[in-house]
């Protein structure tokens, strides 16, 4: 007797719990958590101002990602609430932990999701950083196809060849889940148009258009009985918003690319949009109730008094288990650098430099600061390295990818750690399988050298500031106004000028410029990276007066793979002539090198000046002489 009432109480509870998550009227409740642009930030950051013990001011880190997470899942488990977890994408890529994937049987990032217990991830620009074998090798190591079952890895318009290990390696196209408490998700993930135009090393892997896919893949999720659907993109604000226009069946979106923190979802139709920013600062929340037959999704957090975005800061508590596998991709971080920098950094968290103010940079068509150290330290590398005189350096925006700020911490107070310098130049691989992009130096003509920053004008004004170029050696003025002259009716083809650039000087000496002429076929060295160099060349295969050919000292046509600086047989990459630059710096009355002030501020090596676009000009003149002509014809009737 006493079984059966036990059992009768068990039965009740059970009942009594998920009534919670759906009731009888068919409303459902669930929560999603996510995150997104992650770029392999395992630990807290900036690693200066982190301590264990302390905590600090650093933010993010899987360790309490994972904390966080297991205080919501208890939390929802009282209510018998189903949760899913979501990754937008870019989860590889920036600090020194993006480095890993490079290596043979590693995968840190999905690895820790797998162990976190993340539903699905949808594949980033930044995946494809290494090319798509050491994507598919990471994948590989990560457990796949077989760890599917842990964790999707979504690429709903993404399509390998079928003769490329991709296509062997499980990415969904899109999939469903069923609920503990009965409703039916559909989930398809997408990468944006402009992050397929940002994906550094695509291969022969291509894409298809992400609202002609998504709107196939919602039909297939409709009609295998999805009761909900949601798209976890890498994409952008600005993209999700036109797809839930243009596809408004999908319920959910889950974004990610822009590093956007929406610190409440934006609402596009009945569509839901959320992003929590970038490098796990935040894990986002947003809780939902679902009405079958009123096919109506709505927003709880208020009700329930939760913010959209949780902050992984220092009050978090880490998840133990999560923060001991860290701890062992950290070790084997710390020794590959150790090789890598020839026993000069023993581990990532070693100081290696002083300052009493941060390098920064981010502003739209503007010198920066970092900008300004970063491409000085090219420049010094080259010139070291050749042997030669370098006149020119560059370095675009979006290649910098992070400020370097000293710590702040009463511990940390201006050091800078390996971390958060490499943290800022750590992109891309060379040919030899190493981490960083590698140095190219090549010979262009003054008349090429100022198409180049034409091209820098007309690209960051056309698509964004990632194209916009940093430099060392030249200063100039430029106008945005006059890289478009107009754009085809209809088309929106835009016309360039190649007139946007007012002034170029080349730097002579210590505070000396000439001018930078057009038009003059004399060579002047220019060094730069091997993937900023790729794309140079580029714009003059459409618009051929921004043409740019690469030649040796006495005039000759290289390839570009001939121009990579090698230093003792080994490839020079940015990252390195960055530590050797900063490590070379005065020492002043303490043990480590000191950032010059000089790098305070900028140094008026970029200008913009605003004027009329050229346009206006043409139809000033056809507007006078209009007038005058009209001012002829009346002044004739008044005669006659």
């Amino acid at each position: 007797m006493m079984k059966n009432v036990s059992l009768l109480i068990v039965c009740s509870l059970i009942f009594t719990l998920s009534a919670f998550s759906q009731s009888g009227d068919g409303t459902y409740r669930f929560t999603i958590l996510h995150t997104n642009d992650e770029h392999s930030h395992l630990i807290p950051h900036p690693v200066a101002d982190y301590h264990p013990e302390y905590g600090g001011s650093a933010v993010g880190g899987f360790a309490r990602l994972a904390g966080a997470i297991n205080q919501i899942r208890a939390e929802k488990e009282q209510y018998n609430e189903p949760v899913m977890i979501f990754s937008g994408g870019d989860i590889l890529g920036g600090p020194a932990f993006g480095w890993l994937p490079l290596k043979e049987g590693v995968a840190a990032e999905m690895k820790l999701f797998q162990a976190i217990g993340y539903d699905a991830v949808t594949i980033g620009n930044h995946e494809f950083d290494y090319g798509p074998d050491v994507l598919a090798n990471y994948l590989k190591a990560a457990g796949y196809p077989e760890a599917s079952s842990k964790t999707v890895f979504l690429g709903t318009n993404t399509r390998p060849p079928a003769d490329h290990p991709l296509s062997d390696l499980g990415i969904k196209k899109h999939y469903i889940k069923e609920l503990d408490n009965g409703l039916t998700i559909g989930v398809l993930g997408l990468l944006g148009d402009d992050a397929i135009n940002k994906t550094a090393v695509p291969g022969p892997v291509e894409f298809d258009d992400p609202i002609e896919a998504a709107r196939q893949a919602v039909e297939e999720l409709k009609a295998a009985g999805a009761d909900l659907i949601i798209s976890v993109n890498h994409s952008g604000v600005y993209e999700d918003r036109l797809l839930a226009r243009e596809v408004p069946d999908i319920n959910i979106i889950v974004g990610g690319h822009t590093h956007t923190a929406l610190y409440e979802p934006v609402f596009e139709g009945e569509t839901v949009i959320v992003q929590a920013g970038s490098y796990l600062r935040y894990l986002g929340r947003v809780e939902f109730e679902w009405i079958r037959g009123e096919n109506k999704i709505t927003v709880l957090n208020e009700e329930n008094g939760n913010e959209f975005l949780i902050p992984l800061d220092s009050s978090v508590e880490p998840d133990e288990e999560i923060a001991a596998k860290v701890e062992e991709y950290r070790s084997l971080l710390n020794g590959w650098v150790a090789e890598l920098t020839d026993g000069l950094v023993t581990h990532i968290e070693q100081p290696v430099a002083r300052s009493n103010f941060s390098l920064t940079g981010g502003r739209f068509q503007q010198e920066s600061t970092i900008g300004n150290y970063v491409t000085d330290a090219m420049l010094h590398a080259a010139r070291e390295a050749t042997g030669n005189q370098v006149d020119v350096a560059a370095q675009a925006n979006g290649a910098i990818r992070a400020n370097v700020r000293p710590g702040v911490e009463e511990w940390s107070e201006g050091l800078i750690t390996f971390y958060d310098l490499i943290m800022a130049t750590g992109l891309g691989s060379g040919d030899d399988g190493n981490p960083g992009y590698p140095l190219v130096s090549f010979y262009l003509t003054e008349d090429e050298m100022r198409r180049a920053l034409e091209v820098s004008v007309l690209l960051s004004e056309l698509l964004d500031n990632s194209y916009f170029l940093q430099f060392s050696g030249l200063r100039m003025a430029f106008d945005p106004n006059r890289a478009v002259l107009l754009r085809i009716p209809f088309r929106g083809t835009p016309i360039p000028t190649s007139r946007a650039v007012l002034s170029a000087e080349l730097q002579t000496g210590d505070g000396e410029f000439r001018p930078l002429r057009r038009g003059s076929d004399e060579l002047i060295h220019v060094v730069t990276d091997r993937y900023i160099a790729g794309f140079l060349p580029l714009v003059g295969e459409i618009v051929p007066n921004l043409s740019i050919q690469f030649r040796d000292e006495s005039g000759n046509p290289v390839e570009l793979d001939d121009t990579i600086i090698r230093q003792n047989g080994e490839e020079l990459k940015v990252w390195q002539a960055v530590l050797n630059f900063t490590l070379s710096h005065q020492v002043r009355e303490v043990d480590l090198p000191e950032i010059p002030a000089r790098y305070e501020t900028t140094e008026e090596r970029m200008r913009a000046i605003y004027t009329l676009p050229l346009w206006v000009w043409p139809l000033a003149i056809v507007v006078v002489i209009a007038a005058f002509v009209m001012y002829i014809i009346r002044r004739r009737r008044s005669i006659n």
